[in-house]
């Protein structure tokens, strides 16, 4: 792709399936050597989004092309805002980016291969699982404009890594590799070939149980905002409504006609 093609197209969303028939999408961050979130990548993303909740796949895997997942957010963007102009900013990217992601109703896969800095490293703390490359490394650095970051980078990461390491990590504004944030349980594993490793693991999660997949999401999302009182509270009907699926019935049959492992779902 030109950079004259990224620049108009800061994304592509493409729609694959796997050797088993089952859909799953791939959102590619393109906007040129730095996969710089500016307005248009904004845009971008929040319409590939939508389009996804409206329509949504199996699975999920994003991802960038280039040396760079992302070098960050276009500071221009942040110039002479006021204080309700910058809460509206993030209103809005809270509900058209990361709350819609984490409310997609089948697996999001998360992978970086290289530089990847705030908006792009918020938008990974919101999906359901992070691979890296080794060479990887992470950032919230929004403290070089007098900034926190602001998308749910810091509550997301106190949970994966404890809060102590989210304060760490915020108020520094340092780089942190891949390893350590493995060792934090941020990122949940590292491959050298990370981009076709999340492919892999994409495409598997795709084949798999997606309404049981969505219950999982469900249970956990109430366990993030209300404890685990809340998750035990709306657990039986998540869960109990599983046993009207179609997946849930023919797995049953297939373990009990031949045991574990054969079964096959079509997501319904």
């Amino acid at each position: 792709m030109t950079d004259s093609a990224a620049a108009s197209h800061p994304t592509r969303l493409e729609r694959v399936r796997t050797d088993a028939g089952a859909e799953f999408a791939i959102l590619t961050f393109a906007h040129g050597p730095l996969n710089l979130f500016d307005q248009s990548m904004f845009d971008a993303v929040q319409a590939d989004v939508a389009a996804l909740a409206e329509n949504p796949p199996r699975a999920v895997l994003l991802c960038a092309e280039g040396k760079v997942v992302s070098a960050g957010v276009d500071v221009h963007l942040f110039d002479g805002l006021s204080a309700e102009q910058g809460a509206d900013l993030w209103q809005q990217l809270f509900a058209e980016i990361c709350h819609p992601i984490e409310a997609l109703p089948c697996p999001v896969v998360y992978a970086a291969h290289g530089l990847t800095l705030t908006a792009a490293f918020e938008i990974a703390l919101a999906c359901d699982i992070i691979l890296a490359a080794p060479k990887a490394k992470f950032g919230l650095v929004e403290t070089v404009v007098g900034l926190t970051p602001s998308m749910g980078g810091p509550q997301r990461l106190a949970e994966r890594a404890g809060s102590g390491r989210a304060r760490e990590l915020v108020m520094t504004g340092d780089l942190y590799d891949a390893t350590t944030l493995q060792n934090w349980g941020v990122v949940n594993a590292v491959h050298d070939d990370v981009d076709a490793e999340a492919r892999t693991l994409t495409a598997r999660l795709a084949d798999g149980p997606t309404r049981a997949h969505d219950a999982t999401k469900q249970i956990i999302s109430a366990w993030r905002s209300g404890g685990v009182a809340h998750a035990d509270s709306i657990t039986p009907q998540v869960s109990g409504a599983l046993f009207e699926t179609d997946d849930l019935r023919g797995a049953v049959r297939s373990f009990l006609t031949v045991g574990p492992g054969k079964a096959t779902y079509n997501g319904r």
